[in-house]
């Protein structure tokens, strides 16, 4: 999977992220001390005598940034590279605490409630978790499915661990015993592409798909309570071409239970109202942007950032007006990280021509029926022009058809 440019954001901080850097910035902070930069390529690197399983030496990455988080209370950050490695950083003052090595290329990150750890997600099915207090620990193995994992959550209340991945399974299991399963929500019919546990709303989980649904869950019971089809909100007479609507954020704003969601490849950005005593999903509204929607982050008052492939507006800031969202005039907080932005435009570059992230994760389908039928119909007929012409001989060289003895029979196929 590709990674474009990224977004996260908490309390005052608002983390951007592109190729092998990532600029840190605060609202709160005027000038050079507001800002933090990390570039992982001058991180430190693992010892190159490491080989893969198969005896092989492992291939050199790019220091590529493939996830990043916050834990919940902004104090920490953290970060994977395509050169595996984890990286842990204090967000205030910002410093780095640990560069460790993890054991395949990372696909999802997530803090436990509580701070404890930090959840890394593998691309062969695994999750390891990595103690926060001791920096340099090693690993542990919690996990594991048997294909692709795309995203892991946890639960407010640390009970549960949340993961998703490429064969359409979501598996809620028990933090503190993870080999223990409470339950499996099942539905979908292509990859899971992203997983969120509703914060104020204990027992709701949020997912989507490749399958271009968005489902609500009471992911205790594994049961669906509702369902919402994203080609159903197209416009009349609006084609999608060959896109497909796979999910690549989440993002949920506490103080009106607003749901965001930006589809890769779109430059769209749709708008659901959760109404959690109905145990249901509302459609409101789809904001449409001129330029490629990287990502996308709400802030704790009703705030919607987004990240877009535009040097001159990078970001923009869309706020509800009469109950509608709208992008708000530049004022002085969006104007001053649009300029931090624009004098480290060259950490996004490279994000612009990036394609879309999960078309390879979309299953085959392979029309075997029609081969088998179209071969079988081939035997067939040749079978019938076999004995087409044991049945009708040709003549012979004095013109005189040669007899066939009765008792004499065509070899068969």
């Amino acid at each position: 999977m590709a990674s474009s440019a990224g977004l996260s954001l908490c309390g005052q901080v608002l983390v951007v992220r592109g190729g092998s850097r990532f600029l840190a910035t605060s609202f709160a902070q005027s000038g050079d001390d507001s800002l933090f930069r990390y570039d992982c390529s001058a991180a430190e690197k693992k010892p190159q005598d490491n080989k893969g399983e198969d005896g092989q030496p492992v291939e050199k990455g790019s220091d590529m940034i493939l996830a990043s988080t916050f834990s919940e209370s902004g104090r920490y950050f953290a970060l994977t590279d395509d050169n595996k490695r984890l990286i842990l950083f204090r967000t205030n003052p910002w410093q780095c605490l640990s560069v460790r090595t993890v054991v395949r290329r990372c696909t999802a990150l997530a803090f436990t409630a509580s701070e404890e750890k930090v959840l890394v997600a593998d691309k062969s099915g695994d999750v390891y978790s990595f103690s926060v207090s001791e920096p340099q620990g090693h690993g542990t193995l919690e996990l594991g499915h048997l294909s692709m994992l795309l995203d892991v959550a946890v639960s407010p209340d640390d009970r549960y661990v949340f993961t998703a991945d490429r064969d359409e399974k979501i598996r809620v299991s028990w933090l503190a015993a993870p080999h223990s399963i409470e339950s499996f929500c099942l539905g979908h019919t292509e990859f899971v592409s992203r997983l969120f546990v509703v914060p104020d709303q204990p027992g709701l989980l949020l997912s989507t798909s490749g399958d271009a649904t968005l489902r609500l869950w009471e992911y205790r019971r594994g049961r669906e309570l509702h369902r919402c089809l994203l080609t159903s909100l197209q416009e009349p007479g609006e084609s999608q071409g060959e896109k497909r609507f796979a999910v690549s954020r989440i993002t949920y704003c506490r103080q009106d239970s607003c749901v965001a969601l930006l589809c890769d490849s779109f430059p769209v950005i749709y708008i659901f109202q959760l109404d959690a005593p109905q145990r249901q999903l509302v459609y409101k509204q789809k904001l449409t942007f001129q330029h490629r929607v990287w990502d996308v982050a709400f802030e704790e008052t009703q705030g919607l950032w987004v990240l877009q492939d535009s040097r001159d507006a990078p970001l923009v800031l869309c706020r509800p007006v009469r109950g509608q969202w709208e992008p708000v005039p530049e004022d002085h907080t969006l104007k001053k990280v649009c300029g931090d932005l624009r004098g480290n435009w060259a950490m996004l570059e490279g994000s612009a021509g990036a394609g879309d992230s999960f078309s390879s994760l979309y299953k085959a389908t392979f029309d075997n029926m029609t081969s088998y039928l179209q071969r079988k119909e081939e035997r067939l007929q040749q079978q019938l022009r076999k004995r087409q012409r044991w049945e009708s001989p040709q003549p012979g060289p004095n013109g005189h058809t040669k007899k066939r003895k009765s008792d004499e029979v065509p070899l068969g196929c």
